[in-house]
């Protein structure tokens, strides 16, 4: 079962990956940044679902699959995956080091800390890795806010769609029961 999860969760991200640059094409500030990143809230949901290990497997393995779809070079393809995986296992350990527990899910605090961390690790991450391996990745200094902004706001998204989800598959188990 688990190794069934691990599937299903690295089939999900590259797929809300395509997802997002269509729907949210008009919030690209460039080829590798979004101010809408719903993939930011999968990463995310990998780690606190799956565990940190079996969720970091997910994203890399996601990673990898989407790494097919662009012509990247080798290194800067495996790094990019690398960063998108580590970032949010570096945000779950320094939370848990931080606040010396784990992450409370249903703690609209602990979820907003760790994604605010989240959000920084990925983008600090990605941009010393494209700092040093591909520099034509970095157009301007603002971008690392931009992408900051961008994995906040594509993971309060995603939370926020997944809460609707629930709520409606919550209404439809209630109006079956009282069918019943």
């Amino acid at each position: 079962m688990n190794a069934l999860l691990i599937i299903v969760f690295s089939l999900i991200y590259p797929i809300t990956h395509i997802a997002n640059g269509w729907i949210f094409e008009f919030a690209e500030v460039s080829p590798h940044i979004s101010l809408i990143y719903l993939p930011a809230f999968v990463r995310l949901a990998n780690v606190l679902v799956l565990g940190p290990l079996k969720g970091t497997l997910a994203t890399f393995m996601g990673g990898l699959l989407l790494a097919q779809t662009y012509d990247a070079a080798f290194l800067v393809s495996s790094l990019n995956i690398c960063c998108s995986a580590s970032g949010p296992l570096i945000s779950l350990c320094i939370f848990k080091m931080y606040s010396r527990r784990n992450v409370h899910l249903t703690s609209i605090k602990d979820l907003g800390v760790l994604t605010l961390m989240y959000a920084l690790s990925n983008a600090v991450l990605h941009h010393l890795v494209w700092s040093v391996v591909d520099p034509s990745k970095l157009s301007e200094p603002i971008q690392v806010v931009w992408m900051v902004l961008g994995d906040i706001f594509g993971a309060l998204l995603g939370a926020y769609l997944m809460k609707w989800c629930i709520l409606k598959y919550r209404q439809v188990q209630v109006s079956r029961n009282l069918q019943d």
